[in-house]
């Protein structure tokens, strides 16, 4: 049987970005300096597919450090931590590895040099997000306000409106965050932003990749986890820039090919906690029913690289 012609624009930036990576490979030379098992909290990253992964190396995943028993290392994952986990890792003597992403400490160092000059924070973030927990927890409650929306802006209950700054998460949407802040700057003029915008590069970069795409596309398929912040925001971009189809897949099983039929292009992009294995696996799911072209559709080239901490810096 003729297969039917198939375009795939390929998107890039895309899948992981320098934080993720460093995580990664921070479990892995854990594991290689002090041997299975050492112990993560929380996901290392958002990805099922990377944290089985590890976990087949010796990694053991859980969600509190009562959980930790305290002869074994732990690592603390690329979303951050609130303060008192690595406090309480320091009064068990606990060996403790931080895997923070440089960029959300960034934040988090913000955060705390606004509260020494006195001023309440506002985070833009999402509700329950480990992110968000992480860096809301730097400073005691109440001294971080959470807002969502432009909505949440107008209800938000603050100590004194003259003395406010405001923090992102990492890993928002670009475009919505820029209405958020606008609505911010008006109800309170005095407000104190970040010097440079808190979304960070891979998050940005990604969002402007599926803009370029989404016009050319009948679909968007965004490669990464439904608990991956950055990965759904790349499904609402897709959705927001003329794409009429626009999905999350974990792994090419989860295609819904009959929601593709009569397609002409379609458009792959991956979240910054994807690896490339699961895009190639999503193509050739793709060529095993289509005559397949691929274009990549390039609209930055990313050279960060982050170190690893010094703890590990023997192994590499």
């Amino acid at each position: 049987m003729t297969k039917s012609a198939l375009t795939i624009y390929l998107a890039a930036p895309r899948g992981f970005c320098a934080g993720v990576d460093r995580a990664i490979k921070i479990v892995e030379m854990a594991l290689e300096k002090w041997g299975a098992p050492v112990y993560v909290r929380h996901e290392i990253v958002h990805n099922k597919f990377v944290v089985d992964s590890l976990r087949d190396k010796g990694a053991i995943f859980v969600e509190e450090l009562s959980d930790c028993p305290d002869d074994r290392p732990v690592i603390f994952s690329a979303h951050g931590v609130p303060k008192i986990i690595p406090a309480e890792a320091e009064r068990r003597n606990m060996v403790y590895v931080d895997a923070t992403c440089p960029l959300v400490s960034k934040v988090h160092i913000e955060a705390e040099r606004h509260s020494e000059n006195g001023l309440q924070i506002i985070m833009i973030g999402h509700t329950g997000h480990p992110e968000t927990i992480g860096t809301m927890g730097q400073l005691p409650p109440g001294e971080v306000l959470l807002v969502e929306t432009e909505g949440d802006v107008k209800t938000i209950d603050v100590r004194d409106p003259e003395k406010l700054a405001f923090v992102t998460q990492t890993t928002l949407s670009v475009d919505d965050t820029i209405g958020i802040v606008a609505a911010l700057r008006a109800r309170f003029p005095k407000i104190v932003g970040p010097h440079k915008e808190d979304i960070c590069y891979a998050t940005t970069n990604r969002q402007e990749a599926v803009k370029e795409v989404a016009p050319k596309v009948d679909a968007i398929l965004v490669v990464g986890a439904p608990n991956s912040s950055n990965s759904r925001r790349l499904v609402e971009v897709g959705a927001k820039n003329g794409c009429a189809y626009s999905q999350l897949v974990q792994r090419a099983g989860d295609i819904d090919w009959r929601a593709l039929e009569g397609a002409k292009s379609v458009g792959i992009t991956a979240g910054a906690s994807a690896p490339e294995i699961l895009v190639n696996e999503v193509i050739d799911a793709f060529r095993d029913r289509y005559d397949v072209t691929v274009e990549t559709v390039e609209t930055a080239v990313e050279r960060v690289n982050f170190k690893v901490p010094r703890v590990l810096r023997d192994i590499a």
